[in-house]
């Protein structure tokens, strides 16, 4: 084992260096596919989406007159320019402030992180943890409570005493544990601004060591049992939260994704197991939790890290409630976790599994929702079912089950990609944040970017970590696909349950003053709006879908005219993407929600490169900031 420190790297940087994808060899059938769409695809690019194919461009970029006057004033904002500075930047008549930030205190028994000694570990759980991420905002009586997740922490400036920030010890990798997961946080407005109301009973960390139950098809399954869980059902933790979501009845639902990177061992001699490479879990860790605690040392506990990459629902109106991870909904790298309620009552759940060449999800209840009624199993007792669509414009989604895939239940749950690659699910770019119109029976998700799309490698195509096939197709159409896009799908008979859909592409990323061609993106993209590597995305109450990047934010070759990372808007009837939001240097916009009477938007700043938001000579932190109209009108 090698002990060079990654820690700079990011998390599809790391899995890139530690699981180069496999490649396949049939290289003539490949190419074949590819050329015989090369038509087609050429009339899609050509008109700047896969709508174009199957009749309805009419319905990705036109509208009556009187639609589009009313689209047009929906945009209650001028658009803003590129920024490459190391702050915030918002439309004029808005302003924003920091509401909360790495290292705050929750309580008032801690306080602010020391940029010289980070923080103590008696403070770890009472504080703001680092890199914001999902978060959804709930109204618990006359309380707003924020849930809001930590993805991951950089080393170094949480343990500013060890050598590139690895830790030494026991003590060390509890302070690395405790600055990630989730917080709660009760929230107020004041004449101030928003502030953090410290001491709130509903304030909560929950973190790497929080004591959690497993439920639904893997929870007591052999797959899941250790030695210090003999019966499968209680676990510690929750890892790499990414995007969220919320249920109708109140609860809060945060998403594991990049797990693997926690879970690895000392021990040269130790085999992994053959499921450990579909999830890219390795010996080396960039944590080194494995040396000082051994839940983490897959040598002495093999199923530890298969009780990790699932959704978590947590209670924000109780702080004494124990997490519950939702083992139904599959185990994968997820992104979010999008709920809606079809029309029979049923609950859905769309989720992308965010890694080059994996898939997008939905679970369907068995059971339906009754408000007030009992909701404990809803999530556990349903069907997982994994897209594929066609180049004609439809889709369907196909069920995970014992009949279809040869495998038993709590091995689908565990196993999740290995059975969306039995029933041959479609590859996609990168899988991330799924939104769902709230005013319209459509859903979006965006594909952030896949630089290994039909590339070649030593005369092979490249693979996702299963080896299925990563090749051009009209939802996936670009090769090598630096920039990303936006699908959008219509379920048949405006209903969310249904197994079949419609889809176009509601944006393609690209920048048309580098390229002209299909690089160029689709025609609602020009030189005043373009950005690259869609990623967070959520709808407002009204409609407006909210797009957030977190790509490459260099400027210069592929990416010129495009500066740091954003968050634009979009209206679905008229295709028009206005920018509205840009982060500071480095960072990634990503996580949104409003405030209950939707006249403050609390966006997230993630990892900034440069001091923010307190300035010069301070520490980079992480932050949720909170943006209002001057004149105090509602945004969302």
């Amino acid at each position: 084992m090698t002990e060079t420190n990654t820690n700079h790297l990011s998390w599809d940087e790391w899995d890139e260096l530690h699981n180069p994808p496999p490649a396949v060899t049939d290289f003539d059938r490949v190419v074949e596919r590819a050329v015989s769409r090369r038509g087609f695809l050429g009339g899609i690019l050509a008109m700047g989406s896969a709508a174009a194919a199957m009749g309805t461009l009419g319905n990705l970029m036109s509208s009556t007159s009187a639609q589009a006057q009313e689209a047009a004033s929906r945009f209650a904002f001028k658009p803003i320019p590129i920024a490459t500075d190391n702050t915030v930047h918002v439309p004029e008549g808005y302003s924003w402030k920091p509401l909360a930030k790495w290292g705050q205190p929750l309580f008032s028994t801690a306080s602010d992180i020391d940029p010289m000694k980070g923080v103590s570990l008696e403070n770890s759980d009472k504080v703001f943890g680092e890199n914001t991420d999902g978060m959804e905002l709930f109204v618990i009586g006359e309380h707003q409570v924020i849930a809001v997740n930590h993805e991951y922490v950089n080393n170094e400036t949480n343990l500013p005493h060890a050598p590139e920030g690895m830790p030494q010890s026991l003590d060390d990798v509890k302070i690395l544990q405790n600055m990630q997961g989730v917080t709660v946080m009760e929230v107020t407005e004041g004449a101030d601004g928003w502030q953090i109301v410290v001491d709130s009973p509903f304030n909560r960390r929950i973190h790497h060591n929080t004591p959690m139950k497993l439920s639904g098809p893997a929870a007591g399954s052999d797959l899941v049992k250790t030695a210090a869980d003999p019966n499968g059902v209680d676990c510690l933790g929750t890892f790499n939260n990414c995007g969220a979501g919320k249920t109708p009845w109140g609860t809060y639902l945060t998403c594991e994704e990049n797990f693997n990177g926690y879970f690895g061992t000392t021990n040269a001699e130790f085999k992994l197991p053959d499921d450990y490479k579909r999830y890219g879990i390795v010996a080396e860790t960039r944590y080194g939790y494995e040396k000082f605690d051994e839940r983490f040392d897959v040598a002495k506990n093999p199923n530890e890290p298969r009780r990790a990459g699932y959704v978590v629902e947590i209670d924000p109106s109780d702080a004494s409630s124990t997490p519950i991870k939702r083992t139904a909904l599959g185990r994968i790298k997820h992104e979010n976790a999008a709920v809606a309620v079809a029309r029979d009552g049923r609950v859905v759940v769309y989720m992308g599994d965010d890694e080059r060449g994996e898939f997008l999800y939905k679970y369907v209840s068995n059971g339906i929702y009754v408000p007030g009624g009992d909701t404990s199993k809803l999530l556990d007792e349903g069907t997982l079912y994994v897209a594929k669509f066609s180049d004609e414009g439809t889709g369907e989604w196909l069920a995970l089950t014992p009949e279809t895939t040869g495998m038993k239940a709590d091995e689908i749950a565990v196993f999740t990609r290995q059975a969306a690659s039995k029933v041959g699910a479609t590859t996609m770019d990168r899988p991330e944040w799924v939104a769902i119109n709230p005013v319209a029976i459509e859903a979006y998700c965006c594909l952030t970017n896949n630089s290994n799309r039909a590339v070649m490698k030593d005369g092979k195509m490249r693979t996702n970590a299963g080896g299925d096939v990563m090749d051009v197709n009209a939802v996936n159409p670009r090769a090598g696909n630096e920039y990303g896009q936006i699908v959008r799908w219509y379920p048949d008979a405006e209903d969310h349950t249904s197994t079949t859909f419609k889809w176009d592409l509601f944006a393609m990323a690209g920048n048309p003053v580098v390229h002209k061609d299909a690089y160029a993106g689709s025609s609602n993209i020009n030189e005043g709006n373009m950005f690259n590597s869609p990623d967070g995305m959520m709808f407002d109450s009204t409609g407006l879908v909210w797009i957030q990047t977190d790509g490459e934010d260099s400027n210069e070759g592929d990416f010129a005219g495009q500066g740091n990372n954003q968050m634009l808007a979009g209206d679905p009837v008229t295709g028009r993407i206005e920018r509205f939001m840009t982060g500071p240097k480095g960072s990634e916009v990503t996580g949104l929600t409003w405030s209950a009477d939707k006249r403050t938007m609390f966006a997230g700043i993630q990892h900034p490169d440069a001091p923010f938001p307190d300035g010069e000579g301070k520490l980079p932190r992480s932050t949720i900031v909170a943006i209002k109209k001057d004149d105090n009108a509602k945004i969302g």
